[in-house]
C-alpha cells in the first residue's frame, strides 16, 4: 500500500538532515495520513486522506 493521499495525491517529500557540523544524510517528510470511513457517490469506503484534506472538507466522512 502506498504511502499517499487518495484525494490530492501528495506522498512523502525527500530531502537531507544537516547536522552542526554539516553532515548530510537522506531524510523524508512523510505524508500526515488517516484511513477514514468516506462517502464515495452512495456508497461508504475506507479511504487514506491526509489531515489537510479532512480539515479542508474535500472528504465527506460517513
Amino acid at each position: 500500500m502506498a504511502q499517499q493521499c487518495e484525494i490530492c495525491g501528495k506522498k512523502p517529500q525527500s530531502g537531507n538532515r544537516i547536522s552542526h557540523a554539516h553532515n548530510v544524510t537522506k531524510r523524508r517528510w512523510n505524508v500526515n495520513l488517516r484511513s477514514v470511513h468516506a462517502r464515495v457517490g452512495k456508497i461508504t469506503r475506507r479511504m487514506r486522506v491526509c489531515a489537510s484534506c479532512l480539515r479542508s472538507g474535500k472528504v465527506a466522512k460517513a
